[in-house]
């Protein structure tokens, strides 16, 4: 198979206004990098374009971006010899070519002018290394000096040059040939994986955003599981998520064993992918029983246990994110509330479901209520096809009862019918214990169906409650 032919690209008015602009300036430029891999994949939704000029990059992307109507306003990044701007919905980057030498301390290079040699050099990987010449004397002509249209052929994650320079330089590198083997479904290729193996501990010089940023994009594709496998046989996960690879493994005791929790949590996760792009929620599946390692118990003729895990787990998150500084603001409290939660409507789903269990399930949950049973779904893993059918079955009445409860009672984020104003307003109070009490007997008669979620009913049974607490009124 042949290099495509890329005149069809190259026709459109973004490239000819570049290729006039190359050709006035006598810089050599060319296209390079993630672009020309999704040409080549056959993506036609590639939004960021990547051009690399021997000489300066910031000088072509100003001509160009003068003659593109409508194009944004351009940002200037002299230190590092870059310019951006945008151009409808397209991101367009300049780069002049550049070599790169590293410390041992750092990931940050040390950076000379290059040549195209020595950009493509540097590349990652070399599916990312190929490059489309934009000068007159050979436009569209693809450079690839590593082979890597075979690569992208064969479905294969290589480093262009030695991988244990390529990874132990920007050990970054690492998580992103473990993301693209996710995204792309390739293989990373044996020499590259084992030298991942070998340098694992290099992650501890990357800051814990740009690893987020790439396990954000693992868990984003539509099979994480892929990298999560490989982050644990390469040792990294154990550096970035022991919580996770705590659940890794089946013990057995006197005849008794457990699951493996951590091929449970990627099947999880997987599930949910096929029923949300949600992020957060994404990361909930992958977290929802991070509590069973520190609660795993062998109890004498029952088994393994892991009460309380859904506690515990929740509990765990909070010093999770913080390390990883990842959000500590409502995100946190939404993959809390999911994983402390991730329990109850199964439980309900395996009993007679009662209008008081839906009601109390809906109160708790709130607005995440929808997500906490997509969750919940999710983590049905059984190969039992029986037990599987059955389960979905039940989760269904519990979904129906959900909509009809809600529609009727309308305890989605509840809010009581009679306030603490009225409340001290009647009863002649101050604020006082009392009050609380009275709105607390209230919404419990609400969620047990004892009187319906309206004024009227509301303030009887507060008149009721002021009485036996001995409150007076002026009635």
């Amino acid at each position: 198979m042949n290099l495509p032919n890329t005149d069809e690209l190259l026709s459109s008015q973004l490239f000819q206004i570049i290729k006039k602009v190359v050709e006035k300036s006598k810089i050599e430029t060319y296209l390079i990098g993630g672009f020309v891999r999704d040409f080549l994949l056959q993506k036609k939704d590639s939004k960021d374009i990547d051009i690399v000029a021997i000489g300066s990059g910031i000088e072509i992307a100003k001509s160009v971006q003068k003659e593109l109507p409508n194009a944004s306003k351009i940002q200037v990044f002299k230190n590092y010899g870059t310019a951006m701007f945008k151009w409808r919905g397209v991101v367009l980057e300049f780069v002049g070519a550049r070599k790169e030498s590293y410390s041992k301390e750092s990931r940050n290079p040390i950076v000379e002018k290059g040549t195209l040699k020595n950009d493509q050099n540097r590349r990652d990987f070399t599916i990312n290394a190929l490059a489309i010449s934009l000068n007159s004397t050979n436009f569209g002509k693809i450079l690839d000096p590593f082979n890597g249209f075979d690569d992208i052929k064969n479905g294969i994650i290589k480093t262009p040059l030695d991988p244990n320079k390529t990874y132990s330089d920007d050990p970054l590198r690492m998580l992103r040939a473990i993301r693209f083997a996710t995204q792309l479904g390739f293989k990373i290729e044996e020499k590259s994986l084992n030298s991942i193996y070998e340098n694992k501990d290099r992650i501890e010089i990357v800051s814990k955003e740009r690893i987020i940023d790439e396990i954000n994009k693992i868990i984003s594709s539509q099979k994480p599981s892929i990298g999560f496998t490989i982050l644990e046989q390469t040792g990294l996960l154990k550096s970035i998520l022991p919580e996770i690879q705590n659940l890794k493994g089946i013990e057995e005791v006197e005849g008794f064993k457990h699951k493996d929790n951590f091929y449970h949590t990627l099947e999880v996760l997987d599930n949910i992918c096929e029923s949300t792009d949600n992020l957060w929620l994404r990361w909930a599946a992958l977290l929802h029983d991070i509590g069973k390692a520190p609660t795993k118990k062998l109890i004498k003729d029952v088994g393994w246990t892991f009460h309380g895990h859904e506690f515990v787990g929740s509990k765990m998150v909070y010093k999770l994110f913080k390390r990883l500084k990842m959000p500590l603001n409502d995100t946190i409290k939404y993959v809390q509330k999911l994983i402390f939660m991730s329990s109850r409507p199964i439980i309900i789903a395996q009993e007679m479901v009662t209008d008081a269990a839906v009601r109390r399930l809906v109160f708790d949950a709130g607005n995440s209520i929808d997500d906490l049973i997509c969750l919940c779904k999710a983590d049905i893993t059984t190969k039992n096809q029986k037990k599987f059918l059955e389960y979905h079955k039940n989760f269904e009445l519990v979904t129906n009862k959900i909509i009809e409860v809600e529609k009727r009672d309308k305890i989605r984020n509840f809010q009581p019918p009679v306030d603490g104003d009225l409340i001290m307003k009647y009863f002649n109070l101050e604020p006082c214990r009392e009050i609380g009490k009275i709105k607390d007997v209230i919404k419990e008669a609400i969620l047990e169906g004892k009187i319906p979620n309206e004024k009227n009913a509301a303030f009887e049974l507060m008149k009721l409650t002021g009485k036996k607490l001995g409150l007076k009124t002026d009635e």
